[in-house]
């Protein structure tokens, strides 16, 4: 489970139910944020590590996911 859903979904249910102080919803941000950022990268290495084949076998992946695999690639070898 992705770190900090557990208490976004706490922060939900109470801004539901009763509202939130300023401090409470400054923490709420964040953890979104942080949520965010996490899915985008699962996204981001998911599509990175995919290669597109037409109907014959042909390589058509797009040059952005050749790019993004090729920085990952190297950024794995450091």
């Amino acid at each position: 489970m992705i770190k900090g859903l557990e208490r976004i979904n706490e922060l939900a249910k109470k801004e539901r139910e009763e509202g939130l102080t300023k401090a409470e919803m400054v923490e709420q941000t964040v953890l979104q944020q942080d949520y965010l950022r996490e899915i985008r990268g699962q996204v981001l290495n998911t599509v990175s590590g995919m290669t597109v084949l037409d109907p014959l076998g042909n390589d058509v992946t797009p040059e952005k996911v050749r790019e993004q695999k090729k920085l990952q690639g190297d950024q794995e070898v450091k």
